[in-house]
């Protein structure tokens, strides 16, 4: 039987049905023994990202210096609220980071070469380059998660497990969405990379700190429209059972899979919204 074909919308190219997942998993399996080859390069890489993920901490541990409560918490609470942010952010980077080239991208005209492939758009920008350094930093975020929990003695409990499990798989699922959006905004702001990295890497500072120290401006727009403070600070009231401040509500935390679609569905708006509107390189 002859393979079913479709012309596509948006490059009049004749599409093959969407490939099969292992497909998907060769290609990123290649890229990274590629990255594997070079081993004191990837060390090295590695590293430089794990200390990165100390030194933000770092910042946070001169604030508690200071003073014994940031944000109506002490030391371990507020690092775990750093190390659930550290390592969903960690994670979400790691698979969607390479958004961030998108105005590369689209300058050089390699954008048009993707369009023209029988393939997904966002699945060949995630699969183009996977940095697996980026893991680093997650390890440094499950590495303070866990002297956090040693400190707090909170008890070992399903509970416990099910909630930290859901905060770094919703998490992980709202940053993602975030370094979707900000591609998505690239397609009107060319040069545009610092704007969306308010959003984006501003979004994963309000996540590591306790939200009581926020504006309230900050505070709403980070939580009902870039869900920043749900991914992790939230999370944390309730392992904590602690009440939350004014418009950050410890039940807010139970509507993560909620906030979790909203912020993909924002996402896939603007993203759609934007390949529809790109003309080419050349204009």
């Amino acid at each position: 039987m002859a393979e079913q074909t479709h012309l596509s919308t948006r490059t009049g190219v004749a599409r093959t049905p969407d490939p099969p997942l292992p497909l998907w998993s060769t290609i990123v399996l290649a890229r990274i023994r590629s990255q594997l080859v070079y081993r004191t390069s990837f060390a090295l890489n590695a590293v430089g990202s794990f200390l990165t993920g100390l030194l933000e901490f770092v910042e946070i541990y001169v604030l508690l210096a200071a003073s014994p409560i940031y944000g109506g918490m002490t030391l371990p609470e507020a690092t775990m609220v750093f190390a659930l942010a550290s390592i969903s952010f960690g994670l979400a980077d790691m698979v969607f980071g390479q958004m961030d080239s998108l105005p590369s991208f689209i300058k050089q005209g390699q954008l048009e070469s993707y369009l023209t492939k029988p393939l997904p758009l966002v699945p060949q920008m995630i699969t183009s380059t996977v940095q697996l350094r980026r893991l680093a930093r997650v390890l440094f975020g499950v590495i303070a998660l866990v002297v956090s929990l040693q400190f707090l003695d909170l008890g070992w409990s399903w509970a416990h497990a099910g909630i930290i499990a859901g905060a770094v798989l919703f998490g992980t699922a709202i940053f993602s969405s975030m370094f979707v959006l900000a591609g998505g905004c690239q397609f009107w702001l060319l040069n545009g990379t610092e704007f969306t990295n308010a959003f984006v890497y501003g979004g994963k500072y309000i996540a590591q700190v306790p939200g009581t120290v926020l504006l309230t401006p900050i505070r709403v727009f980070f939580t009902f429209v870039i869900p920043a403070t749900v991914t992790a600070y939230l999370p944390t009231l309730i392992l904590l059972d602690k009440p939350g401040p004014p418009l950050l509500p410890q039940v807010l935390a139970w509507a993560a899979p909620i906030f979790a679609v909203w912020s993909w569905v924002l996402a896939l708006v603007v993203w759609r919204a934007g390949v529809r509107k790109y003309t080419g390189a050349g204009g």
